[in-house]
């Protein structure tokens, strides 16, 4: 800095520090100002000549300049709330010869909405340069990986490029097999937890009596919260979280503390935590198996995520991923979908979304041989439900007829038996010998 000032005037430097911060002011040991840049004196509404020598908390609120004197550690990209709005500020202390002499603030975002816009943004660029790069991480999902361009994911996908950046803990509800997990992925990828651990947890797969260790750990042992310490906690089936351990997960979210069992001591963690549910949590809350508290503090931001045959206009990009997916995975190339098998597919309501659509697109593919996917390769369910019908093409008796048709060659085809048909269909064996014969089966 010496031959800064030997070889630049006063004036020159005074630009320098002008213009290199959008707003900063620098104290002395006693928290007074002695330069303060004039931008930030036209945002406080203040005379610059009146602003030196007065202690900074008289003119900027909320300051913490002081605690840096005292402490002698800076406050990077620290939250302050300013003239009704957060800011983003950088603290430093400002020491000679090791003794702290003063302090220096900057604002390095204005608006807490530039910085998560700013943020996100990063993230997604990050996302696109590294997507397809191999990863020794495990399966971490990207926004990318969320496929579909109907206007519900777009609005999903759009908050979360929003909310991502925040700390805000975050509801995700939908039924199973809507991709829950994927969508918590890139919660965390987006944030700036992402260099951090994402850890999960099915509280629905953990016994009740030992759902208490494995969030908490014993005295001994970690648990999921210390594992996911800086990072991200993905707690999955939230609703069958027994209510003893929803006082403690309560507990964490009021004021991130934990108390592992045996363990006499709190410690403290910093954790995001993403629940997900595929119960409505408000009817539980009614029937007293989830607290109503607890609720209200892990639904900060809800996403709802709608099922399958309610985004139908994905249906087909999301069949496509699959397909090539699979085809990727059985080292096969050459392989289309019959447009009879695809009709079925369409027509099919699939209860357990896209993971029921997952597992049968990959079945299929590896139960064909030959270059076509037919309708032969699907599971019965999906084949019994197709009905097309458009009005005025038959009458009410001839589509029932189809059904019935439909019905009972399915079943033919996957029961020789003619005796186990008939049990499977309620039917007497020569009621079902007259149909086979009407429908010439």
């Amino acid at each position: 800095m010496k031959p800064l000032a030997e070889h630049l005037p006063e004036s020159v430097l005074t630009q320098i520090l002008e213009n290199a911060f959008q707003w900063f002011v620098v104290v002395n040991k006693d928290s007074e100002i002695i330069y303060i840049n004039e931008d930030y004196c036209k945002f406080l509404e203040i005379n610059r000549e009146e602003a030196i020598g007065k202690p900074v908390y008289e003119v900027i609120e909320n300051s913490r300049m002081h605690e840096v004197i005292a402490t002698g550690k800076a406050h990077i990209a620290s939250a302050q709330f300013i003239k009704g709005t957060y800011m983003l500020a950088n603290r430093v202390p400002l020491k000679v010869d090791g003794e702290v002499v003063g302090a220096f603030g900057s604002v390095i975002f204005r608006d807490l909405n530039d910085w998560h816009n700013l943020s996100s943004n990063v993230k997604i660029q990050m996302e696109k340069i590294n997507f397809g790069k191999p990863t020794n991480e495990g399966s971490h999902y990207l926004l990318e990986n969320i496929i579909g361009s109907s206007k519900v994911i777009r609005s999903i996908k759009e908050t979360i490029q929003m909310i991502a950046p925040s700390d805000l803990p975050v509801l995700i509800q939908g039924e199973s097999g809507t991709g829950k997990e994927l969508f918590a992925h890139s919660i965390h990828q987006l944030s700036d937890r992402s260099d951090k651990p994402f850890i999960k947890l099915n509280c629905a797969a953990i016994p009740p009596e030992l759902l208490e260790s494995e969030l908490f750990g014993r005295a001994e042992t970690e648990g999921r919260f210390h594992l996911a310490d800086g990072g991200t906690l993905f707690l999955d089936d939230v609703g069958n979280m027994p209510l003893s351990v929803q006082v403690k997960l309560l507990r964490v979210m009021q004021e991130g503390l934990i108390e592992s069992i045996g363990s006499v001591q709190s410690e403290k963690v910093n954790v995001r935590v993403i629940a997900a549910s595929n119960q409505p949590l408000k009817s539980l809350i009614e029937s007293g198996k989830f607290r109503e508290d607890l609720y209200y503090r892990i639904q900060a931001i809800t996403l709802q995520l709608p099922p399958l045959r309610e985004r139908m206009d994905d249906f087909i990009e999301i069949t496509n991923y699959l397909f090539h997916k699979s085809l990727m995975r059985a080292g096969k190339r050459n392989l289309i979908f019959a447009t009879d098998t695809m009709e079925y597919l369409q027509a099919y309501h699939w209860p357990g979304n896209v993971r029921e659509l997952q597992n049968v697109v990959q079945a299929a593919v590896y139960l064909t041989n030959g270059e076509v996917i037919e309708p032969s390769a699907l599971p019965l369910q999906i084949k019994m439900e197709r009905t097309f019908y458009t009005i005025g093409s038959r009458t009410l008796s001839e589509s029932l007829e189809e059904v019935e048709r439909n019905i009972l060659h399915e079943t033919l085809l996957h029961h020789p038996d003619k005796r186990d048909v008939a049990n499977i269909l309620g039917l007497s064996r020569s009621t079902l010998y007259e149909k086979i014969k009407k429908y010439d089966l």
